[in-house]
């Protein structure tokens, strides 16, 4: 009897010792997985990448950084490489159509992971279903690639400087572009302290309190310029700012150009003299005959060209016209001596 309850106790502590290895071993699997879960705390999804960078079974998957599942396959899809990974579904809600996918990397030695966006919104996605992609970050060895790339253009355009090859290798090579360069920097320094001394215009304004407040005193004049033709006031002004002189001009400027038209298409006077060759050349015909006319007066030519060169025949003219003042003064003044008129009837 005593045997018997030896036995039984050593067969509990056998159980409890076994239950215990159990527990320990799945809080350790637990604790290694992470947030993974155990598999029927994870379900499958998958993602189509074109470069895998490196990506195994095994890689980590996170979303917004936190790690919630693993790779567990990666395999040739057409053009393109399908992962399928796995994920605990206690963020199914946060893996939705609005979520990308992209392939991250969990070290600089270049070992890759899975990086979801979180998306709040959107519909989740079902297990098996494809998670979006995004454009993946540029990996280590593209760096270095870049970074190679611009570290021989970097050479290459040292050893252009040496040559004496472009701008700054002139510069670094010519000497007499290096000394028309110090000359001008002396320049500069000069007209620099020539101001700072108060000569000349720029000098001036910079030093002289005169010539400072003279300048101010002119902007002073042109913002008062400027604040009168605002507020309306002169002929700018009103141009302006009134609206019925604004159309005045308007209308002035509207009439003037209706008349170049009406000009342009020989309406009136004017516009034939500008259009009609003939009413033009009639024109330059009788001012021919006006300058020929003139002409022969200025020679003396004809009666009125003598009466205008001919100076007794001026001063004979002018006596008889006294004569005949002198006349008509006598008849006002005794009319009977001259005007004695007789009738007789036979």
């Amino acid at each position: 009897m005593p045997r018997t309850r030896s036995l039984a106790w050593s067969e509990l502590k056998l159980g409890v010792m076994t239950i215990a290895a159990i527990l320990v071993a799945a809080a350790t699997i637990f604790l290694v997985m992470g947030g993974k879960g155990f598999w029927w705390q994870r379900y499958t999804l998958k993602a189509l990448f074109p470069n895998v960078q490196g990506l195994n079974n095994g890689s980590p998957v996170r979303v917004a950084g936190k790690e919630v599942g693993s790779v567990i396959g990666v395999d040739f899809s057409g053009d393109q490489v399908e992962v399928v990974f796995e994920v605990n579904r206690a963020v199914a809600n946060r893996i939705t159509d609005q979520s990308r996918a992209t392939i991250g990397s969990v070290s600089l030695l270049g070992e890759g992971a899975i990086d979801i966006t979180m998306g709040t919104r959107g519909t989740p996605i079902p297990a098996w279903g494809y998670v979006p992609t995004g454009k993946t970050a540029a990996a280590l060895s593209d760096v270095t690639s870049q970074a190679s790339e611009g570290i021989g253009e970097l050479t290459g355009l040292i050893k252009d400087v040496r040559g004496g090859r472009g701008s700054l290798g002139k510069l670094v090579t010519d000497q007499q572009l290096y000394d028309n360069l110090d000359r001008f920097v002396s320049t500069a320094a000069d007209v620099t302290k020539s101001i700072r001394d108060g000569r000349g215009s720029m000098g001036r304004l910079v030093n002289d309190p005169k010539v400072a407040m003279a300048l101010e005193g002119s902007l002073n004049n042109l913002d008062e310029l400027t604040r009168r033709i605002n507020a309306g006031h002169g002929s700018i002004g009103k141009l302006v700012n009134d609206e019925a002189f604004s159309r005045s001009l308007t209308g002035a400027t509207t009439n003037l150009q209706t008349l170049t038209d009406r000009l342009n298409r020989g309406e009136g006077t004017a516009g034939k003299l500008m259009t009609d060759p003939a009413l033009f050349n009639q024109l330059k015909s009788l001012a021919d005959r006006l300058d020929d006319l003139t002409k022969h007066l200025n020679e003396g030519e004809g009666s009125l060209g003598q009466l205008l060169k001919d100076k007794r025949l001026y001063e004979n003219m002018n006596a008889a016209v006294t004569d005949v003042r002198d006349l008509v003064a006598a008849i006002k003044k005794d009319p009977k001596k001259y005007l004695n008129v007789k009738v007789s009837i036979f």
